[in-house]
């Protein structure tokens, strides 16, 4: 009997339509285009302004398009995934919210948080259940409102974040297609360097943290930025080794869009030219756990099946890893 593995058959993104430009944001905070685009990469990012709209709300219109795009009914969906660091509210799962809105009635639904790592933890997740053959359609789900926890009054995070929800399918296959094999690792230590000080057990909400703007991402960059240029270079370098895969059998580098000099190092590490790598945080931003199925869906056309794809990530906690597939379809 054939191995079954699990295939991504299909992606779709929702993205807010308001832009926020470099230029905008140096009339908030002292930065400049120039220096936003020297040292992180970014252009402009899309802003969910809509104050009453919240992740599940991209979360949910990504669904229907990804389900309407591939002729499904919402009852076909087996189990859903959602991968965010912005809830919609600390209970229930944004997951259920996304279900209850996309219509998905027959399935079971869990938030999963890995921060920027999400989307490739959770990925590595539902595999397991469709690898199980316990499930043929599982939805997994890269969603964050990143301006609802955005400090627009620092200049050091404040041009980083942007807002999207894309989303995948994954479905089983007996073709040599699909996640052949993934590598995840955590630190703990990352929790001091990068993380949002209040909102949790160990400070709830209170006057004083929302007057101190606990309640916003707190980032050490120089710290953040030595562990993901090793961590993300280390974990995608492994898989390669592990598979023996020379910088000529890959087709693709998908990496998480956080900083133009973190995809250059590992691009660097893998012995790839840059016309092998997805990018498009200049236009995007870091979307933290969208990123990388948002450009699975903007390179969608120029993906071909059987092509070698390599998905490499680096989040807060610490969370890194790399998922090794093979794509499973011509657009």
């Amino acid at each position: 009997m054939a191995k079954i593995r699990a295939a991504i058959t299909g992606v779709n993104a929702f993205l807010p339509e308001y832009r926020l430009t470099n230029h905008e944001i140096s009339t908030m905070v002292d930065t400049t285009d120039e220096w936003i685009m020297q040292r992180i990469g970014i252009k402009e990012r899309r802003i969910l302004k809509d104050k009453e709209k919240a992740t599940s709300d991209m979360g949910a219109a990504a669904v229907k398009g990804l389900l309407q795009k591939k002729g499904i009914s919402p009852n076909e969906i087996d189990l859903l995934i959602c991968a965010t660091i912005t809830p919609d509210m600390p209970f229930p799962a944004t997951a259920n919210i996304i279900a209850h809105k996309a219509e998905i009635h027959n399935a079971w639904s869990f938030d999963l948080n890995a921060a920027c790592s999400g989307f490739i933890f959770a990925l590595a997740t539902a595999t397991q259940f469709i690898e199980s053959g316990r499930y043929r359609k599982v939805i997994v789900c890269g969603a964050d409102k990143m301006s609802a926890i955005t400090n627009y009054n620092d200049r050091t995070t404040c041009p980083l974040f942007g807002d999207a929800g894309i989303v995948v399918l994954l479905e089983p296959t007996e073709e040599d297609l699909g996640v052949v094999d993934y590598i995840h690792r955590v630190d703990g230590l990352g929790r001091h360097h990068l993380h949002m000080k209040a909102g949790g057990s160990m400070k709830p909400a209170s006057q004083e943290t929302v007057a101190a703007k606990e309640h916003f991402v707190y980032q050490e960059g120089q710290v953040v930025f030595k562990y993901a240029v090793t961590g993300m270079a280390d974990v995608a370098a492994e898989i390669m080794e592990r598979y023996r895969l020379s910088s000529n059998d890959i087709a693709w580098l998908v990496p998480h869009q956080a900083n133009m000099r973190i995809i250059e190092a590992t691009a660097r590490r893998m012995g790839l030219d840059k016309d092998k790598v997805m990018i498009n945080i200049e236009k995007f931003g870091n979307t933290t756990a969208a990123t990388i199925p948002l450009c699975l869906w903007d390179y969608e056309k120029k993906l071909k099946k059987g092509d070698n794809v390599i998905l490499a990530a680096f989040g807060a906690g610490f969370t890194w890893g790399s998922i090794f597939l093979k794509w499973a379809y011509d657009s």
